[in-house]
C-alpha cells in the first residue's frame, strides 16, 4: 500500500510540472498576439503591459525548474519518468525564450510608434506570428497527449515559418532600396520577424523533446531550414 501511495504521488507531482508548463505556453501565445496587436495599433499601454508579463514568465520558468529538481532529488526516476522530468524543464527553458522574443516585440512598439507601417508588411508579420502560436500549442498538445505523430507534424512546420521569414525579409528590403528613409523602421520590423522566426525554432524544439519522451531519443535528422536570407539579427533575445 506503502508503494501505491509514493507512485500515486509521483505521478501528482508530474502532472503538476506539466500542467505548469502549458499554463506557461499559453501566457507565451498570449504574449505574442498581444506584442503584434500593439505594434499594429500603436498601443504603448498594451505593449508596456506584455513587457511587464515577462517577469510572470520568468517566474514560471525558475519555479518549474525548482520543482522538477525536487522531483529529481526526491523521487530519483527512472526511464521514461525520468525523460517527462528533463523534458519539462528544457521546454520551460524554451518557452522562457519565447516569452523573451515577445518582450523584444513590445519594445519595438515605443520606436515604432510614429511610424506608418505597410499593409503587406503587417499582414505578412501576423501570418508569421499566428503560424508560431498554432505551433507552440500544437506542440504543447503533442506533449500531453503523447502523439508522436502531430509532433513530427509541427517539426516539418518549421520550414513553413522559415519561408515566411524569407518572403518578409525580401519584402522589407525591397521597401528599403525603393526609399531609404524607410530603412530605419524597415530595420526594426526586420528584428521582429526574426523573433518571430526564432519562436518557430523553439517551437520545433519542444516538439522535439515529446518525440524524446516518447521514443527515448532525439530526432538525429537536420530538420529542414527555409531561411536563405543573409542577413542575420543579433537582436535575438533578451532580457
Amino acid at each position: 500500500m506503502a508503494s501505491q501511495h509514493i507512485v500515486s504521488s509521483f505521478d501528482h507531482d508530474l502532472e503538476a510540472l506539466q500542467a505548469r508548463v502549458v499554463k506557461m505556453g499559453g501566457l507565451v501565445e498570449t504574449a505574442t498576439r498581444n506584442a503584434l496587436v500593439a505594434l499594429e495599433t500603436h498601443d504603448l499601454g498594451l505593449g508596456q503591459s506584455v513587457r511587464a508579463g515577462d517577469r510572470v514568465i520568468d517566474r514560471m520558468d525558475e519555479d518549474i525548474k525548482s520543482e522538477a529538481a525536487l522531483v529529481l532529488a526526491r523521487r530519483a526516476p527512472a526511464a521514461g519518468d525520468l525523460r517527462t522530468v528533463l523534458a519539462v524543464m528544457t521546454m520551460a527553458t524554451h518557452l522562457e525564450r519565447c516569452g523573451d522574443y515577445a518582450k523584444n516585440i513590445a519594445k519595438r512598439t515605443t520606436v515604432l510608434a510614429d511610424t506608418a507601417h505597410s499593409a503587406d508588411i503587417l499582414s505578412a508579420l501576423h501570418r508569421m506570428a499566428r503560424a508560431v502560436e498554432a505551433m507552440l500549442s500544437d506542440a504543447l498538445d503533442a506533449y500531453i497527449q503523447r502523439d508522436l505523430d502531430r509532433a513530427e507534424e509541427v517539426r516539418a512546420r518549421d520550414l513553413d515559418v522559415d519561408q515566411m521569414y524569407t518572403t518578409l525579409f525580401r519584402a522589407l528590403l525591397t521597401h528599403m532600396m525603393e526609399d531609404p528613409r524607410s530603412i530605419t523602421p524597415a530595420m526594426h520590423l526586420h528584428f521582429i520577424a526574426k523573433n518571430i522566426e526564432r519562436m518557430g525554432d523553439h517551437a520545433t524544439s519542444i516538439a522535439e523533446q515529446t518525440i524524446y519522451v516518447i521514443t527515448g531519443e532525439m530526432p538525429d535528422d537536420d530538420r529542414p531550414k527555409g531561411d536563405r536570407t543573409a542577413l542575420e539579427s543579433n537582436d535575438t533575445g533578451a532580457s
